[in-house]
């Protein structure tokens, strides 16, 4: 009787395989962005999409996930090119909008903003309203440099103020710990401005060794205080049947886990601002 089954449990087999094989690919693409993806140290796999995305990969079955590591100027090459490619950690803007299929928003998060050692504080003063800075006055009127990120996004609306500027204004970075490496350059006195979102570099600061109490944050006047995380797929067929995948996924995802996840790694006193304001980003607006 064992033997007779054979033939039978040989086709299962060859079918279960075949079935294996006749999964698409799915290449999610990461990069070290904490407090989002943390790739070392004793906060590793501990980010805000470290968590999420072993649950979208658990009610995604039917496809086959690989993770790829990659700095933010490979990852929109990635996206342009004919391959089925995902990245769980997209702003949405008009130029990636061309070729990147973005799921609904999956989370809010505070917004960029200039960074500076408070030893240079001074050289903000004229350009200060509050604690907000006018960043495209300060760069046209100073000679002072700002450390970005090549190839990233800081929400359409900081774009288009440095859209505005001329390119010697700028100090580009292109590796794959640019915001850490910014950092450096800064306490070495090579560059006074860096633009980053202050749970990231509060992280590498600590990370670094830095004291925070040296650094002050300033967001940039006319900025939403809040912007919003996609996941943003290859536009083409499979990664737009995979966004439609991820969109159902994406309410309770959003309701439930993630904004905790982000709160965790605010400052203290912001955590239950930001909680309160979170549970009415995706209300319904009339």
């Amino acid at each position: 009787m064992r033997i007779a089954q054979l033939p039978a449990l040989l086709c299962l087999l060859l079918a279960s395989m075949h079935m294996a094989e006749a999964k698409e690919r799915l290449l999610w693409l990461v990069r070290d962005l904490p407090p989002f993806t943390i790739f070392e140290g004793p906060s590793q796999g501990r980010g805000v999409i470290d968590q999420l995305l072993p649950q979208l990969i658990a009610q995604m079955p039917e496809y086959d996930h690989r993770i790829v590591r990659v700095n933010r100027a490979r990852g929109i090459q990635m996206l342009q090119e004919p391959s089925f490619t995902c990245d769980p950690t997209l702003l949405w803007t008009p130029e990636r909008a061309r070729y990147v299929h973005f799921s609904k928003p999956s989370l809010g998060v505070l917004s960029s903003g200039l960074v500076i050692r408070k030893q240079d504080q001074a050289l903000l003063a004229p350009f200060l309203d509050g604690e907000q800075v006018d960043l495209q006055r300060l760069l046209a009127q100073t000679q002072l440099k700002l450390g970005i990120v090549a190839e990233r996004s800081y929400s359409v609306q900081v774009d288009q103020v440095l859209q505005q500027l001329p390119d010697s204004a700028f100090s580009r970075h292109y590796g794959n710990d640019a915001t850490a490496s910014l950092l450096q350059m800064q306490q070495l006195g090579r560059l006074q401005l860096v633009l980053g979102y202050w749970p990231e570099v509060r992280y590498l600061i600590q990370q670094q060794g830095g004291t925070l109490d040296d650094y002050s944050f300033h967001p940039i006047r006319g900025v939403d205080r809040y912007q919003f995380l996609h996941v943003g797929c290859s536009d083409t067929a499979l990664g737009r049947e995979a966004i439609a995948h991820i969109d159902q996924l994406l309410p309770d995802l959003r309701e439930h886990s993630l904004p905790e996840l982000y709160a965790g790694w605010l400052d203290p006193a912001l955590q239950q601002d930001y909680l309160e304001q979170a549970r009415h980003f995706f209300e319904p607006r009339h």
